[in-house]
């Protein structure tokens, strides 16, 4: 089976002010739609379609550049849609996975600033992340389009949360303000799919 762009969970413009739609319009129909359709390419070059993302993941070490790029451009994408949900709909952390940021990140204000810093931090383009690793939440950053599931990654855990600091997730609106879109980020946290997924990271 080819890879497909998975469908937003909101309408283009269902994550403003935040993120405007013809932002999204550019990022998802354009950016991401270009990942699924040179991933389908190289795999095919490269002898490995029909093999799932975390088949690829388990040994991008050993896969063309191609194939590193294009996977994490699209599932990274995809999970970064998932992590957010219109203002007011992204419920909140759970009791489990509040006293986890207590007692690993030293609470939600620390949390967001180390968290922020990852994403300012990146020089060029990539991925701020929050992940469990050993058991415990951790913050790390990726370059390019890794993600913490490959066999390349410095950081290796399930991730729970991921903002974007590639310029065209936020160059239309917030030019190079990065600063401004990582703050206003958290008010789109989908807190819901971060819980479900923690406590399945956890269990």
């Amino acid at each position: 089976m080819a890879f497909t762009l998975p469908p937003l969970p909101y309408a283009h413009n269902g994550l403003e002010p935040v993120i405007d739609a013809n932002t999204m319009s550019f990022h998802y129909d354009k950016h991401h739609q270009t990942y699924v359709d040179n991933l389908n390419k190289a795999v095919e070059a490269a002898g490995v379609a029909g093999q799932s993302y975390e088949e690829l993941f388990a040994k991008m070490s050993t896969l063309p550049v191609a194939i590193r790029n294009n996977s994490g451009g699209v599932w990274n994408h995809t999970f970064f849609w998932n992590g957010m949900a219109p203002v007011g709909q992204g419920g909140e952390p759970s009791a489990e996975l509040a006293a986890a940021i207590d007692a690993d990140l030293g609470g939600m204000e620390a949390f967001k600033e180390a968290f922020n810093n990852a994403g300012l931090g990146r020089f060029g383009s990539g991925w701020a992340w929050l992940i469990v690793q050993d058991g415990k939440l951790k913050i790390v950053s990726t370059p390019n389009q890794d993600n913490p599931l490959m066999d390349i990654a410095e950081d290796k855990g399930a991730p729970l949360l991921v903002a974007d600091v590639w310029e065209h997730a936020y160059y239309l609106q917030y030019q190079n303000r990065r600063a401004e879109f990582l703050k206003a980020f958290w008010t789109i946290v989908n807190w819901n799919k971060v819980n479900e997924l923690y406590a399945a990271a956890k269990a």
